[in-house]
């Protein structure tokens, strides 16, 4: 199977609560299915590749998500290599900037990437706490992770939730995350991927044009079957 470049976007302003496990764990999951990875970590001021298969941005402050989104906006490579196909995971700063537009640190709409038709305004309340959610088709595993935002997100006709939640917040309407094409958004920490295996084989899938048969690791299953029990008993 063919080898893929990850790109990893602004790591150290959006790196908050673990997100760089993320590439960890897409790293661990490729080379479970026989997928060779290259990882480039790009940081501000650097030239966003466009021809990368899969781009990978988490969360971050209200300053780093603003600073992100105008650089990212600016470059424009990501933009173009997601309306030409390429994966994107995005999570919670990463994810609302994909929108159309998100609160910055004075709650004024800063305009994001109009990546995912989506549009992040502030909650009455700060998001915090595990989050479960049950999944969208392909994925049948319920998403497990951890939320801590204060935005909640409205999708427009062009995105789909990723799933419904079951406990916690996510977008604030009884859904989590968005979908379009080959972008997935999510409130999802834990990091995201670590802790549902099935989204990190989505997007490998994604990134080599072929289906992925799921590879069950029974240490992985055991803890996100601890972890579900004590979110939903």
């Amino acid at each position: 199977m063919s080898d893929i470049l990850v790109v990893s976007i602004y790591p150290t302003l959006l790196g908050t609560y673990g997100d760089g496990g993320n590439v960890l764990a897409l790293h661990h999951r490729a080379r479970l299915h026989g997928i060779g990875v290259e990882v480039i970590e790009v940081e501000p001021g650097q030239a966003v590749p466009e021809s990368a298969d899969l781009y990978v941005l988490g969360g971050g402050e209200d300053s780093a998500q603003t600073a992100a989104a105008d650089a990212l906006r600016t470059d424009g490579a990501l933009i173009r290599a997601a309306d030409s196909g390429a994966a994107v995971l995005a999570v919670c700063a990463g994810y609302q900037l994909l929108g159309e537009y998100f609160p910055d640190a004075t709650s004024t709409a800063t305009p994001g990437l109009g990546i995912l038709d989506i549009r992040t305004e502030r909650l009455p309340k700060r998001a915090v706490g595990e989050l479960a959610a049950t999944a969208k088709d392909p994925v049948t595993q319920i998403l497990t992770g951890y939320e801590n935002h204060a935005g909640g997100t409205q999708l427009g006709p062009d995105a789909t939730p990723l799933g419904a939640v079951r406990s916690g917040i996510g977008n604030g309407n009884g859904s989590e995350g968005a979908t379009s094409g080959h972008v997935i958004g999510t409130y999802l920490h834990g990091p995201c991927l670590a802790r549902n295996p099935q989204l990190a084989d989505l997007l490998l899938g994604w990134a080599v044009g072929a289906d992925l048969n799921f590879i069950e690791e029974p240490e992985v299953t055991q803890l996100r079957e601890e972890r579900l029990r004590t979110v939903l008993g």
